[in-house]
């Protein structure tokens, strides 16, 4: 004769055994509903990378580089802001973008978008694509190609690397290279490889989110670049030495 209580046991499993399989195992719902969908988040980020002071051969001078995004994990709407000038002077160059972002792999986005040139003699508009992320051994990179309203073609290269010597003070060394596919009289810029430039920043950083930094900056022009630039009484080169804020919200 079997125990009633083995008895109770076996008809509770026998009541409870279908509704247990039809659960499903990370949820304990029910098989027939559907997983719970996770609205993607809405974030946003502001860096200004460069905001410095310049001094070469007596002229002072200032620049500023901005960029923030808005957007999700895979999906952003960018803008960028580079302007430099002189001090107690008018600026002299501004450029602002505005792209749409998507993630291609886990450390690279695909950009495309606009850019608007402002500059005391020309103003110029360009579609852009390119790609901004990073590569093996942590360099930022940003690489892009640039068609202007009146069909040049330009291409522009910028890459850095943050050098930790402790946790909070940091050299970074900074590239950037441009490219013209034809010559741009009206800007100066000749066919081939028209500019580039290397610098080096230490900053210390009070915060992550602070960080002053001095370095130095190296600028060379070439091919007919420099041609154009000596025949306007230009410098074909120009070091500066520089100072100024990294900072990020």
């Amino acid at each position: 004769m079997k125990s009633p209580i083995l008895a109770c046991a076996a008809l509770v499993l026998a009541l409870a055994g279908p509704s247990v399989a039809q659960e499903t195992p990370q949820t304990g719902a029910p098989a027939e509903w559907a997983m719970p969908m996770v609205e993607p988040q809405i974030f946003t980020f502001l860096q200004a990378d460069r905001l410095e002071g310049r001094t070469s051969d007596g002229e002072e001078g200032y620049l500023l580089d901005l960029q923030g995004w808005v957007g999700t994990d895979t999906s952003k709407f960018w803008g960028k802001v580079e302007g430099d000038g002189i001090v107690d002077g008018p600026l002299e160059a501004l450029e602002v973008q505005a792209l749409y972002s998507r993630m291609i792999s886990p450390f690279f986005d695909l950009q495309v978008g606009l850019r608007q040139d402002v500059t005391p003699d020309v103003s110029r508009t360009h579609a852009v694509v390119g790609v901004q992320g990073l590569v093996p051994y942590w360099f930022e990179v940003d690489a892009a190609a640039f068609v202007s309203h009146t069909g040049d073609v330009t291409a522009r290269l910028e890459a850095e690397y943050a050098l930790l010597f402790s946790q909070r003070l940091v050299l970074q060394p900074r590239t950037e290279v441009n490219v013209a596919f034809q010559e741009i009289e009206a800007l100066g810029i000749g066919s081939g490889l028209s500019s580039a430039e290397v610098g080096l920043r230490l900053r210390y950083e009070i915060r992550r989110e602070l960080a002053p930094y001095v370095g130095v900056s190296w600028r060379q022009t070439v091919g007919g670049t420099a041609d154009f630039a000596r025949a306007a009484g230009d410098r074909s080169a120009t070091t500066s030495f520089v100072a100024g804020l990294r900072l990020w919200f």
